[in-house]
């Protein structure tokens, strides 16, 4: 297996922290992916989408969604059950996870809903009015004096 190495990639550039960042992250996370829980990302608009992530048996005390520097964090764990329980059968995972969404810059996070044992966290993209495209107008200019030839001067 090869490994890249962007160390000098770092040390030859200046304000590019968040492409090596990224690349680097990439790079060492898609060999051991986790795949618990399941999840699904849709686009709802031009600048929205939805993430929604299983979490059939946890309740809404037991997820917590946060977001620290740029990237959306969803934990869980379950509550022990007070009364102690047989099972003949457990299909249902209830165990404790941690997913890590990285965001990209100005998504925000609007708000996440909990139903029918799936949580929708919705995203939307704002861009500042300062960041945003603008047409500039162009005025027209008015001949100069010195421009213009009078007719008896000519001939």
């Amino acid at each position: 297996m090869r490994t890249l190495n962007l160390a000098p990639l770092h040390r030859a550039t200046v304000g590019f922290d968040q492409i090596t960042d990224m690349m680097d992250r990439i790079l060492s996370n898609d060999a051991g992916q986790q795949s618990y829980p399941p999840y699904n990302i849709e686009k709802t608009a031009d600048d929205g989408w939805r993430i929604s992530i299983a979490v059939a048996g946890f309740a809404e005390d037991d997820l917590h969604v946060e977001i620290k520097e740029n990237a959306l964090h969803v934990t869980a764990k379950k509550a022990e059950d007070e009364a102690e329980r047989t099972y003949l059968h457990r299909g249902i995972a209830t165990r404790a996870f941690s997913r890590r969404f990285h965001l990209a810059d100005h998504v925000k996070v609007t708000g996440a809903t909990h139903e029918h044992g799936m949580l929708h966290i919705e995203l939307v993209r704002e861009v500042p009015e300062a960041l945003k495209p603008r047409r500039i107008e162009i005025a027209k200019s008015a001949p100069k004096a010195a421009d213009v030839i009078e007719a008896e001067k000519v001939n």
